[in-house]
């Protein structure tokens, strides 16, 4: 099986992350590395014996690269990554895919043109607790899903307004957008795109306006199921908790290691007689592996034709349902899907 070799535009946390687990795997390699402060560019590269690349359409135009990992600040996530697939090499893009919905779909096109792999960095999808919480739900541990509830959220730090997220020309979105999408994509993943959206933003705390630090969300289903949303960037110690409920029972993930808690899902089964459910719980303390499966999984797709998750229909369901949720915040109604 030959090595993919692997650029990674944009430096910063997980662009980082996204060098060591292509460094690392045995099917790939860490080739180049560009970012828009060179210095972090040149220690990431020197770290895994790659070069940098002193603009990005180097490294994505580079004959001995196969793969572009782009993680950089919204505004240039769809620009960056047309570039590489117009050049011939597959994607791993971050969320949120875009600024916004036409931003999406423009990628999209591109990459259906190209021929080459799009997928979006839907990490939270590679969570064990969360992967296994699908699994119960796919198998009817919980009965027919009737609603679902995440929270999701931490508390920014001294001069958060300061930074590329506060921006909105750089961000596109406030915490809605941010933490949001992940949460917008497990809910689509777990019960399917909804077919109409109520939201209401909030800008509480930090200076940002007109960007989001609170985001409140319904949506409903055409089976009738609801899910509601809250992600704020004024949750003062990091939450994570994510709950589907069906007609016979429960499940409950809470945390995603490190700052966010121990990660642990619990399936409640109801006592059809009455009464306190039934409870198990599995805890998964063991170092988060959730990078490492996404890659191994993008690595299988382009060598193998393996299946892959997070594909570019699943981020342009995730940028509709945003669209919808701003302009119902904006307007003050329900929004339809349809409409989007």
């Amino acid at each position: 099986m030959r090595s993919l070799r692997a650029a990674v535009v944009g430096a910063g946390l997980i662009g980082s992350r996204r060098a060591a687990e292509a460094a690392a795997h045995p099917s790939s390699s860490l080739t180049v590395v560009s970012d828009a402060v060179p210095a972090v560019a040149e220690a990431l590269a020197a770290r895994f014996g790659a070069r940098r690349a002193a603009h990005w359409e180097e490294a994505v135009c580079a004959p001995d690269v196969d793969v572009v990992v782009v993680a950089t600040p919204n505004k240039f996530l769809a620009e960056i990554a047309t570039g590489a697939l117009e050049a011939g090499k597959h994607v791993l893009i971050e969320k949120p895919m875009g600024r916004d919905l036409d931003e999406a779909r423009a990628l999209a096109r591109v990459a259906e043109r190209s021929g080459r792999l799009l997928k979006i960095g839907f990490n939270h999808r590679y969570h064990p607790a969360i992967r296994r919480a699908r699994e119960e739900l796919v198998h009817g541990a919980v009965g027919r899903l009737i609603n679902l509830r995440i929270r999701y959220g931490h508390g920014g730090r001294p001069g958060y307004e300061k930074e590329w997220r506060g921006d909105p020309e750089l961000a596109g979105g406030g915490e809605l957008t941010d933490q949001g999408v992940h949460a917008l994509d497990l809910i689509h993943w777990f019960a399917g795109r909804a077919t109409r959206v109520a939201a209401m933003t909030q800008t509480a705390v930090w200076p940002i306006a007109p960007l989001e630090d609170n985001g409140f969300a319904l949506l409903e289903f055409a089976d009738g199921a609801v899910a509601s949303i809250h992600t704020s960037w004024t949750q003062w110690k990091n939450l994570f908790s994510f709950e589907v409920f069906g007609d016979s029972g429960a499940l409950v993930v809470e945390g995603l290691g490190g700052s966010y808690g121990a990660e642990s899902l619990a399936l409640h089964t109801r006592a059809r007689s009455g009464g306190a459910p039934a409870i198990h719980i599995e805890t998964f303390e063991e170092p988060d592996t959730s990078w490492k499966l996404e890659w191994d999984e993008f690595v299988g797709a382009i060598l193998r034709g393996d299946s892959y998750s997070g594909g570019p229909a699943d981020g342009l369901a995730v940028m509709a349902m945003l669209r919808a949720l701003y302009e119902s915040a904006r307007t003050k109604t329900f929004v339809s899907l349809e409409r989007v």
